[in-house]
């Protein structure tokens, strides 16, 4: 039998380190755990723990919580004890956070604490909508019910999410490469052709003196020569590189005030393409949300606190606040979100045939069907223009490097002749 040694919480909440000799790691934490109320990192001694950069680097995403979500629904519809499914959810999760946090919530959940109630703290992991809807199912008797349609929501926004991601990559990557070869080329090749004119005496072009500027600005310090500790090579590259973040780091700090997130996400909306990309996205996430919700019997009025929270644009979540009041006054869902004008009138119009017909959480599923396809043939759309516009601007760029190196041979060739 080896030795092992872990971090334990004893009855009292008390962290004491505990060594024990077991076959495995495996058994020793089950041996652990029969004796304390939390059991951390089981290990051999003089084994480094590095767990604390796990939890630095770990990330809870959509997807993690869908699957979790399911397995749980499968679990607790199968007749495990909910203790029992957050303790074998808590060991295989993939997550180190989610782990973590289910341990913390199974102890709670132990003590007689809801299991939402227990999940509240845990934002990270288990956000407003997720705690409200496992409260709707404690409260209902139908958590397994609650956390299939949990599971199917996360699910629809995790593959909205990975569209949009890949729609990106292809831009992003290309621009990049764009970026590279035009730095190169700007860097290495165009001082060698500089050299060469200059031997020869022939006057330069405008185009080719601009391009000859700015290589020299990117290799040496000249423009910058206030700046005594910048005298290395490519030092105006590295002091572009922090104008950019210093630049980037303004603007999300701008984006953090109340005024400039207003600013930002109202010009989103109002850009071509993207901005309908993000209006579509926005209501079909408030669709499948607050469908999903009603259905799961939480109260509207409670649907539009969470809603709000989830829109992802402060624009479109200003308007459904501003429905959540006159709802309050006996105002029709339809009217109140038609007053802004940020929902697209199809929307609208769906919403108040479920309105009448005394089915709107059916309709706002139909609905959210409809804009989640709306969605995905954008991005196919928007995929399908970036491709060929990206090429242009990488030939651009390219041709414009090449035509500063050519039109002085031109002019070389029209003096020889």
């Amino acid at each position: 039998m080896a030795k092992y040694i872990a971090q334990v919480v004893d009855r009292r909440g008390q962290k004491i380190k505990e060594k024990i000799e077991a076959n495995s790691a495996e058994q020793a934490r089950t041996m652990l755990e029969a004796q304390y109320a939390e059991v951390g990192k089981v290990m051999k001694p003089g084994e480094i723990d590095l767990s604390f950069l796990e939890g630095f680097l770990s990330k809870v995403t959509v997807k993690d919580k869908a699957v979790f979500s399911r397995q749980f629904a499968v679990m607790i519809n199968a007749g495990v004890a909910i203790v029992r499914c957050l303790s074998i959810l808590g060991e295989n999760h993939s997550s180190y956070k989610m782990r973590e946090a289910l341990s913390k919530i199974k102890i709670e959940v132990q003590q007689g604490v809801n299991l939402s109630d227990a999940m509240r703290p845990h934002e990270e992991c288990f956000d407003t909508l997720y705690v409200s809807m496992v409260e709707a199912g404690e409260i209902g008797g139908v958590l397994d019910e609650v956390l299939n349609r949990l599971a199917k929501v996360l699910e629809d926004m995790a593959k909205l999410e990975n569209q949009i991601k890949s729609a990106m990559t292809y831009p992003l990557a290309v621009g990049f490469l764009a970026v590279a070869v035009f730095f190169g080329m700007t860097v290495f090749l165009i001082p060698v052709f500089a050299d060469i004119f200059e031997s020869i005496g022939t006057e330069l072009p405008a185009l080719t003196k601009l391009m000859v500027f700015l290589s020299k600005t990117l290799r040496t310090v000249e423009g910058f020569a206030w700046l005594p500790f910048l005298s290395f090579p490519f030092a105006n590259v590295f002091l572009i590189i922090i104008i950019i973040n210093i630049a980037f780091f303004a603007l999300r700090q701008y984006y953090k005030t109340p005024a400039g997130h207003w600013q930002i996400d109202k010009l989103m909306l109002q850009l071509p393409l993207v901005g309908d990309l993000l209006q579509k996205n926005a209501v079909a996430r408030f669709c499948r949300i607050f469908g999903t919700l009603t259905r799961s019997g939480v109260p509207i009025l409670s649907s539009f606190d969470i809603v709000g929270a989830t829109a992802g644009n402060v624009v479109i979540a200003n308007s459904i606040n501003n429905a959540k009041g006159e709802i309050q006054e006996g105002g029709m869902l339809s009217v109140a979100l038609d007053r802004d004008k940020v929902f697209p009138i199809l929307a609208i119009q769906m919403m108040t045939i479920g309105e009448e017909t005394g089915e709107l959480d059916t309709m706002m599923m139909k609905v959210a069907d409809f804009y989640e396809d709306e969605v995905e043939q954008t991005v196919k759309a928007l995929t399908s223009i970036l491709e060929p516009v990206m090429m242009v601007v990488i030939a651009a760029m390219v041709g414009v490097i090449l035509l500063s190196m050519y039109l002085p041979m031109f002019k070389v060739f029209e003096t020889l002749g």
